[in-house]
Order: structure tokens, then sequence, then C-alpha cells
């Protein structure tokens, strides 16, 4: 092979079957003390390969105009061989290892020039050929020796005796650089077939039916298959492995049928039969991992404990049910709401000899029948010994009875459950809690509450909600608020919700401080003012007798754009009547209808109610017209109203008429209205009826004022006449 055609052509055809037979490049003094920016070449270079080929007439190289360091090229991708696993110069297939080394060579020579071009920009270009022509026989030489991976890293270790350290360490540096260059593309090669398999193109398909598009979808086509490839790749590596095993046991057969050779004529030996036994352990077993002594005997307990857990997790599969046990279960699932499931319970329970598993189907086949069976047999089942009953079965039970409002079953079934020695968990106690607390139930829910904090339990944002409505419901809006105060020490921020609710507890009793510190937290809170909180604060001043705070927050209202509704002037006219100022009530209602407001059922009862304590009749029953041209019934409180005005007024017919309606509606009276109520029969004579009222008043447990006290013990002692009927 002619190696100027390689120098020139940039290509090197059956490099391999040169045999060794390149000349020496040049003799061992030529470049040993030289580096490669002073590299003298000698002066006449014949090579016996090509006849044609003409002496260098060059002595020496000038110095290069710059130091030689590292140079990047990027090379013309050229075809990859089809070669599996690593780059390999030395294979036993001559089409496959002539493309490599060719491609090898070309890449090395493209590189290297540059760089010899770099380091002397003097020289022309038959020099430049003349040093590639060296180098690369060197190259080519250590090429010969095998493969081409270990043979770069022992060279790279092994100095040369032919070319300087510097010029030696650029040569492998490139050859590196190369074989770099052509894994990542052959790499890159194996990757596009890949991309194109059918699997991924079937990925790709299904990731575009369910949306995926874009950039996306090309980054899940890249990892999909570079995966497939990974995974080539290992199987690939195991079949290589596999044929090494073979390879290594025929070898193994070999040797063995040499030595049955060999020992024919060596004189015969008594052959032991192999016998593979474990080395004796010693000690016992220390099995470490993160720290932990895995050897200890309370891990033996820690597993005892999964497994008892695994068995609740995952529960054994249901038994059959046949025969006998079947006619049962049918008697079970029909029976009625009074009738006792106790004897057939036991019935089914001796046939089947059934697990918890079994039980639970049977109770929800009961439950999507009929619930209040269910309830009725679940908590039969809680007593049965097969069933495993576990404190979570009782409180899913209490808290099924709460939702319900069944609150005499959920605390008998707490009181069996306390009866059986379990004490009350944290889910349970939460239970409690918003049970009794939709119960009005108030001490109860503080002792469900404090239960929940005694054992460790920080109330989260529902079970404060629960406990400070139960707070407001039961009249104690301050205990309420102090919750609320706890919340936000805990960064838990209270909805508006739950200002609302405490802002109209504190209004309804005219607790104008409270009223005032609510409002001004949900300012702080980032809640601005609603016509709701406006209406409010004007009822609480209101309600607390200060009708020029009253209507200095409607005013408010009025200027932050919120128009008022009939509840809030009812409120504002509420506050005036506080103070009988009925002329400011009036002007009030003269502006308001100016600007479009229509009084609604809430001004009117108010307007009804100050009236009849004026004795003002007539005017009273105007208004009770205008209540029933709007298609309602007058409201509850205006029959209070009606039975004082009418009582005060000698009415009897109509005051009896109001009295009946507010006894038929016993249960909503409040102990003020029961005052009023008597105290007006008591002054328009009706004693009787007084004390009849007054009767209703103690069995509801309101505690009568000592005026009424005073009032009843005086009727009694001055029975006076009746008023002449109107």
């Amino acid at each position: 092979m002619n190696f100027w055609k390689f120098v020139y052509g940039k290509t090197v055809i059956n490099l391999p079957r040169l045999n060794g037979k390149f000349p020496p490049p040049c003799r061992p003094y030529v470049c040993r003390n030289a580096r490669l920016s002073t590299v003298p070449i000698s002066t006449s270079f014949n090579s016996p390969i090509s006849p044609r080929s003409k002496p260098v007439q060059k002595s020496g190289f000038p110095e290069p105009v710059s130091s030689y360091c590292r140079y990047i090229h990027s090379t013309n991708g050229t075809a990859m061989s089809n070669s599996g696993g690593d780059l390999k110069l030395n294979s036993e297939e001559p089409g496959e290892d002539d493309g490599t080394m060719n491609e090898f060579l070309s890449r090395f020579v493209w590189i290297m020039r540059g760089k010899l071009a770099e380091a002397y920009p003097d020289c022309d270009k038959q020099t430049i050929d003349g040093m590639l022509l060296i180098i690369v026989g060197k190259v080519a030489s250590e090429m010969e020796k095998g493969d081409l991976k270990q043979m770069l890293g022992a060279a790279a270790a092994t100095p040369s005796q032919d070319f300087s350290d510097d010029l030696w360490k650029t040569v492998w540096e490139v050859s590196n650089m190369v074989l770099n260059d052509m894994k990542k593309e052959k790499k890159k090669e194996k990757m596009k077939g890949f991309l194109q398999s059918e699997e991924v193109k079937e990925m790709c398909r299904f990731a575009g039916e369910v949306g995926i598009r874009g950039d996306m979808l090309r980054e899940l086509r890249f990892k999909w298959a570079r995966e497939k490839m990974e995974e080539s790749e290992f199987y690939d590596s195991l079949e290589h492995m596999r044929r090494e095993a073979q390879a290594q046991d025929k070898e193994e057969k070999a040797e063995g049928k040499v030595t049955e050779i060999m020992g024919d004529e060596a004189p015969v030996t008594e052959e032991r039969p192999k016998v593979f036994t474990l080395p004796k352990r010693q000690g016992k077993i220390s099995y470490k991992i993160y720290g932990l002594d895995l050897s200890d005997p309370k891990w033996a307990k820690v597993a005892d404990k999964i497994h008892e857990r695994g068995e609740v997790i995952w529960p054994q599969e249901p038994k059959p049910i046949s025969g006998k046990c079947k006619l049962v279960t049918e008697k079970i699932l029909s029976l009625n709401e009074e009738d006792d499931p106790s004897p057939l319970l036991a019935e089914w329970s001796e046939l089947l000899q059934p697990s918890r598993i079994d039980w639970i189907i049977l109770l929800d086949r009961l439950k999507e029948q009929s619930t209040s069976l269910y309830f009725k047999v679940a908590e039969v089942v809680l007593g049965e010994k097969s069933f495993q009953t576990n404190i979570r079965d009782y409180s899913k039970l209490i808290d099924v009875h709460a939702k319900e409002n069944r609150l005499e079953d959920a605390e008998r079934i707490l009181k069996r459950m306390n009866e059986n020695g379990i004490v009350p968990d944290i889910l349970t106690a939460t239970v409690l809690v918003h049970m009794y607390s939709k119960a009005g139930n108030l001490d109860r829910a503080k002792e469900a509450f404090q239960s929940l904090r005694s054992q460790g339990f920080q109330p989260d944002m529902k079970v404060y909600n629960t406990m400070i409505m139960a707070y407001v419901n039961a009249g104690q809006p301050k205990l309420g608020e102090s919750l609320m105060r706890e919340m936000e020490a805990r960064d838990i921020n209270p909805t508006q919700e739950i200002y609302m609710a405490l802002l109209r507890s504190f209004a309804e009793r005219g607790d104008v401080g409270g009223a005032g510190r609510i409002a001004t937290t949900m300012q702080f809170a980032g809640f601005q003012p609603s016509l709701e909180s406006c209406a409010l604060l004007v009822e609480a001043y209101g309600q607390a007798g200060d009708p020029e705070q009253a209507r200095n927050n409607f005013d408010y209202m009025l200027k932050v754009g919120h128009r008022p509704d009939d509840r809030c002037t009812a409120s504002m006219i509420a506050a005036y009547e506080k103070k009988n100022l009925l002329d400011k009530a009036l002007n009030l209602l003269l502006q308001l209808e100016k600007d479009g407001f229509q009084p609604g059922v809430a001004t009117y009862t108010v307007l009804v109610d100050w009236l009849g304590k004026l004795q003002l009749v007539n005017e009273a029953e105007q208004l009770l017209g205008k209540i029933a041209e709007q298609g309602e019934a007058p409201p509850f409180k205006v029959h209070v109203s009606l039975c004082d005005m009418y009582s005060r007024a000698g009415v009897e017919k109509k005051a009896l008429q109001a009295l009946g309606v507010l006894e038929a509606k016993k249960e909503q009276l409040r102990s003020d209205e029961f005052e009023r109520i008597i105290n007006g029969l008591i002054a328009g004579g009706f004693v009787q009826d007084a004390r009849r009222v007054y009767g209703l008043m103690e069995a509801r447990g309101f505690v009568a004022s000592e005026p009424l006290k005073v009032a009843m013990m005086a009727s009694q002692a001055f029975s006076r006449k009746r008023p002449t009927m109107r």
C-alpha cells in the first residue's frame, strides 16, 4: 500500500495487512531531545513501499509562531460501521476491521494536519505531509499490537523513543479524541434506529392521543428511545457473557480430555467425590443496615406486628355462603326494624364461623338495604369476638349516628366503648366535639375539646370553627372570641363566616365593645366592611341604647357605597325606638323614600311595636295592613307587640287571639318576651291569663325578674276588674 496515497487522500485501505512493513520513521536521535516546535526531520526519507517517493529536501524546521496547544476541530461525519459494543480495531472480520481502521485514521489525519499547520505556519504542504507520514506510521505500528483502547492507556503512560514528550502526548490526546468522536457517532446512529422502532412510535401515538404535543412529546420520544437502547445494550451484554461462559466451558472440557489422555499413561489414583458444604457459622448473625442492628430480638416482635397490621390492610378472602347459612343470611337481610336480630346473628355465626371480612360484607349489604337495620345489627356485631372490634369501629358508628342526629344512640355506643375499657382517641374525641356542638350541648362539647388537648392534639380549623359556633349558639361570644385569638396566634386564619357569627352574637346582645373588636379584626384580616357587617354594628349600638353612634355607623355605610336594606333600616329605627325619637325616625324614613327605599316587613314590624307601646292602635293596624299587602304573614315578634298593645288597651278578643298564637309557639318565646306579655295582661286586668303564661315561663326554666314577681303578687292581692272591651 502506498502511504503517500493515504497522506494526500486522507484514507487508508487495508492498513492491517501491511504486517509491520512500515519503514522506521526516523532515527532515535531525531526527535528525542527536541520539542514539537523544533522537530528536525531527516534530510532524506526513502519509503520502500513507494519507489516514486521523493526525498524531503528540508534540513530543519523554523520555530513555530505559537506554542503547541490542544486543537479542537469539528470533523465531517463519516459512515459508522455496524459493529456493536466498543470500537475494536483488531476484529476477526476483515471488512469490519478495515472500515473502523480507515475511519479512525481518516479522522486522526484530519485533526493532526490542522495541529501541524497551526504549529508550523511557514512549512509547505509537502513538509507537513512528511511529518504526518512519520506520525501515522508510528500510530499504525502501535495499532497492530492490539485493542486501541488498551493501547492508548498503555502508550500514554510510556514515553516514546522517537518523539518528544509533547508530541507523544499530543498524538495520544488526538487519538483519544478521535475514539470518543467515533463512539458518539456510533451511539447517535444507534439512537436513530431506536427512534424509528415500532414500540417508540406506538408510545408517541398514544401520547399524542392524550394531548401531549410539541417539545414535551419530543423529549418523551428521546427518553423512550434511550431507555430502549439501554435495555438492548443490557441484553447484549448478557448474551456476550453467555457466549464467554460457553467458550470457557469448551476450554475446560478440552483440558479435561487432555488430562484423561495423560491420565491413561499415569498411575490410576482414587477419585474422591466433591462435597460442597457451607462453612459452620460461629456465633450469632449480626446484620446491620443504616446503623440498626437487625439481629436484635426486638425486631422479631416488630415483624410480628407488621404481619398483624398486614392482615388488617390486606384482609382474607370471605368464606363462601351456601346451604342453610345462605337461608339464614336472607332472613337477616329481610328483618324489620322492630325485630331482634340477635338470634339469627348467633345462628349465622355458628354455621359460618365468620372472620372479620365476612362480618363487614354482611354489614355492607345491610347498609344498602336499610340504614336503620344496619345501625341495629352493627351495634350487636360490636360484641362479637370474631369481628375483632377495634376503636375505629366504635368511632365510625358514633360518627354515623352523629350525622343522623341520633344523639342517644351515639352516647349509648360511647358508654359501651368505655365499659369495654377503650379510651376515646383523638378521632373519636373530634367526632364528639362536632356531635355535641351540633346538638347544643356546650358542656359535653367542652369536655371533648379538653380531651383532645390533653392528648396533645393541636385543634385544626374545623375543630376551632365547631367550638366557636358552639359558644356563639350558647350565647357566650366572648369565649368564642378567645378561641379565635388562639387561632390567630397559631397562624390559622379564621374564615369570614366565623367573624360574622361572632359579630352577630355581640350585636344581638348589645355588646358594643365586642362588636367593635370583631369589626376591626376583620378589616386587619383583609375583609372589607360589607352591608351585613355595617348593619350589625348599627344593631349593636341600637341594642345598647346609643342611637347617635348607630346613626354614625349608618351614615358611614352610606358613605362607603352600601344602600341600606330593610333589615338595616329596621335596626336604625329600633335604635331610635330605644330613646323614643319618633321625629328622627320619621325624617330618616322620608329621606330614604326619596332615594327610592321601600320599607319592608322588618321595618313595619319595628314601627308596629313602637306604635303599640304608644297605644296608637289605629296607626299600628294600618301598618299591619301594609304587611299583609306584601303577601307575608306577620312575624312572630308582631304577635308579642299586638298582645301587649291589645291587653293594655282592653281589647279582650284581639288580645286573647294574639295570646293564642303565642301559646301555640311558646318554645320560641324568650324571657324578656314572656315578661312583656305577662305585664301587659296584668295591666289590662287579665290576671288568670297572666298566671297561666307565668306558669309556662317557669316550665321553660326562665327565672322571673323582681319587678315581675312584685306585679304578680300585687295582682293576686288586688284583683282588678277587666276593662270593658272596645
